[in-house]
């Protein structure tokens, strides 16, 4: 089977090799696209881009809030007591990079939502 990049040669026989023809001009550089935010740049309507960046507003904060809801359920969990490897609120605060007083307050949350769960 011939090789790839192989042509026959026309005097029957063995394929000869090409060779990749040179370049005669240097590639451009690709120029950087400009950064597109949810294509919320290339709306020119008021009215839409209003309704559309409100939309948008309004899914990152509920994302937001439901992140923050696993942080809490994940702090209630690593500061669990019957855990053999719990972890005391200082930790959980710096690993989260929390103060140990907000640390504590997410753990209480957590509970609440564990607790919330439990109960379904």
């Amino acid at each position: 089977m011939p090789e790839p990049h192989s042509a026959p040669d026309p005097r029957g026989g063995a394929p000869r090799f090409r060779r990749p023809t040179p370049l005669t001009f240097e590639p451009s550089e690709p120029t950087p696209e400009p950064e597109h935010f949810f294509d919320l740049e290339s709306i020119t309507d008021p009215r839409e881009l209003l309704a559309r960046s409100t939309e948008l507003t309004l899914a990152f904060r509920a994302a937001a809030d439901r992140a923050m809801e696993f942080q809490a359920i994940a702090a209630a969990q690593l500061a669990d007591p019957k855990r053999f490897d719990r972890l005391p609120e200082a930790a959980i605060a710096d690993r989260a990079e929390w103060t140990e007083d907000y640390a504590r307050k997410m753990v209480e949350y957590g509970r609440e939502l564990l607790g919330e769960r439990t109960a379904e």
